[in-house]
């Protein structure tokens, strides 16, 4: 199973693969144990081999990246909403600003420093002296500002805005298109300096870490594209075309879809990379582990699946890593729209998902302990609630999320009023109405294929007439693209997954006005818990994982978005490669890796 994400991607991407967006708690190796996975992989491989007069300057690190569907090819971090994008870009440093250590808290060092002044309400951001964009030009303030300007301009195509924004002051006027600046964010040394200051209405406690929702994480090269409408930055050829970066490659050709090849970048502050050359491409899923087991690539660009795992664990001429993900799986259901004069989600009362016994009847129709002890091999178990384990602190690992419970389902269902009338074999909505359930999933393998049957088996069972939309799975980009349409009625409930913030927050993913709150499940209560997370009193601690437990446990009681699979991060890495950690304090991993030799072991 590799049911392909969406990424918050300046939240999720560091200077890594997405495999590291994961935690690796207080060692190199995972604990597997308390998450619900029973591996224990290590995030390194230590490859102690000496390196052979073959490995040269034509030696190229091959990297695949598992997907049964072209990547956008955005590379730009604020715009890119597949974590594909973010995979295939990845060596050029996702532009972060920070460097984090293993628990993902901002530390010295990276493209810039942070300070937090909680009296005065600030945070300020200092490049170094030496910060370089991959075609020669400065790193400034501004392009630390733009990286806002890009994320809440009235036109953007960006879907990382939410409310935690507005903490910055004159960020909601420049939203709502009331202000041409951003009057919080301002520059003690000019915008050609080297700092800024954001100045807020709150500071939260979640800004000491990596991947917040108040402090935007990357730069964007404002000199270099500041002549292309925000509107249309996603289509420029400064984006797709003729990317720079800040990280420890450059790009040197992007083939639209299929692949991405880089060399070294000479102006880039850190480490300098030790492998002359890297391609990243495409394969799909089907073919990914006879091209792993034919030597083809040294490494995956994110964590593979289940069924690769039970096929490839024993391979020869592999270590495997890994370690829990920072992702999760969930059932979407569609109960309202996004407003585009507003700028904010809606419930709809009278749409088909909007009744609660329906959805939560749905859920426990399911038997997903029997799917993921079946196919999932280790690698996914159902998942209880909408954090994942990795967050050990918030997650709430006493939450029954939702086990089979068949006869509850019906009682459910009865109760609400869809009742089988005329002898009918599907149930009919409470007014007598004919009902079909449109549901949206993704093309993939095999075990993907399986598992759909499996959740539309389960609910006929309980005489709900689910069916496919359109009849058949979709694509991976058209089924994003009618999610992320304003409103829709092509899909009811669907199966998606999240490569989640390395900091908790759900805002950006469930707000009221989150682009990416994609269902369009709003409530007063919802908003209330997630503004306390961040909260005065969210300093303590002990109150802030209370709220976080609330919501988790309120969120499955609602079934708006329900929790399907969390699952573990894995990845076979060829024995040539030397210097390979995806723990999240190795934030030189690009930089780290040298080969061997010149052929794959």
């Amino acid at each position: 199973m590799n049911k392909k994400k969406l990424v918050l991607s300046a939240m999720a991407v560091l200077a890594t693969v997405s495999l590291a967006a994961c935690s690796s708690k207080s060692s190199s190796k995972s604990s597997g144990t308390g998450n619900g996975s029973s591996l224990k992989l290590s995030t390194s491989y230590n490859n102690t081999s000496a390196t052979d007069k073959t490995a040269d300057e034509k030696s190229t690190l091959k990297v695949a990246e598992a997907n049964d569907s072209p990547f956008q090819g955005i590379s730009d971090p604020v715009l890119a909403s597949n974590a594909e994008d973010s995979d295939v870009f990845a060596p050029g440093g996702g532009d972060s600003l920070f460097n984090v250590d293993k628990n993902y808290k901002i530390i010295d060092g990276g493209l810039a420093n942070q300070r937090i002044d909680k009296k005065a309400k600030t945070v300020t951001i200092t490049l170094r002296s030496n910060a370089k964009w991959s075609n020669g030009m400065d790193v400034t303030a501004k392009d630390i500002e733009y990286a806002y300007e890009v994320v809440a301009n009235k036109n953007t195509t960006s879907q990382q805005y939410s409310s935690d924004f507005n903490a910055i002051k004159g960020m909601a006027a420049y939203h709502a298109g009331k202000a041409k600046t951003i009057s919080g964010i301002t520059y003690p040394d000019g915008e050609k300096g080297n700092k800024v200051v954001i100045h807020l209405s709150q500071v939260s406690p979640s800004m000491k870490f990596s991947g917040n929702s108040f402090i935007w994480g990357t730069v964007e090269p404002y000199e270099y594209i500041k002549n292309v409408p925000i509107a249309k930055l996603a289509s420029s050829a400064q984006v797709r075309k003729d990317p720079i970066f800040i990280g420890p490659y450059k790009l040197d050709k992007v083939v639209e879809g299929e692949s991405t090849t880089w060399s070294p970048n000479k102006y880039y502050y850190g480490k300098k990379a030790q492998i002359k050359h890297i391609s990243i491409n495409v394969v799909s899923s089907n073919n990914i582990v006879k091209a792993i087991q034919s030597k083809k690539y040294d490494i995956t660009a994110s964590g593979l699946g289940s069924t690769s795992y039970k096929q490839l664990k024993d391979v020869k001429g592999y270590a495997k890593t890994g370690q829990p993900a920072l992702s999760y799986g969930y059932f979407g259901f569609n109960v309202g729209h996004f407003d585009t004069k507003t700028g904010k989600n809606v419930m709809d009362k009278n749409s088909k998902m909007a009744n609660k016994n329906l959805r939560q009847a749905m859920m426990y129709a399911l038997n997903l302990d029997q799917v993921y002890k079946k196919f999932g091999n280790g690698i996914t178990w159902r998942a209880n609630t909408l954090i994942p384990p990795i967050f050990q602190k918030y997650w709430d690992s006493s939450a029954a999320g939702y086990k089979l419970n068949i006869k509850k389902a019906n009682k459910l269902l009865d109760e609400a009023g869809y009742k089988k009338r005329d002898g009918s074999k599907w149930r009919s909505d409470p007014n007598g109405k004919k009902l079909v359930i449109h549901y949206g999933a993704m093309t993939g393998n095999s075990t993907s294929a399986a598992e759909y049957q499996d959740y539309l088996q389960q609910w006929h069972k309980v005489g709900l007439d689910v069916q496919f939309t359109g009849g058949k799975t979709m694509e991976m980009n058209s089924f994003y693209t009618t999610l992320q349409a304003p409103k829709q009625n092509k899909i009811d409930v669907y199966s998606g997954a999240w490569s989640v913030s390395s900091e908790p927050t759900p805002t950006q993913l469930y707000g009221e006005d989150a682009p990416y709150n994609m269902g369009h499940f709003v409530s007063a209560k919802n908003t209330k818990l997630m503004q306390e997370m961040n909260s005065n009193k969210a300093w303590n601690d002990k109150y802030r994982t209370k709220v976080f437990k609330e919501w988790q446990n309120y969120m499955n009681e609602q079934a708006a978005v329900a929790p399907d699979y969390f699952a573990y991060g894995w990845s076979p890495v060829n024995h040539r490669v030397k210097g390979y950690d995806i723990s999240p304090a190795n934030t030189e991993f690009w930089s780290n890796m040298s080969l061997t030799s010149s052929k794959l072991q």
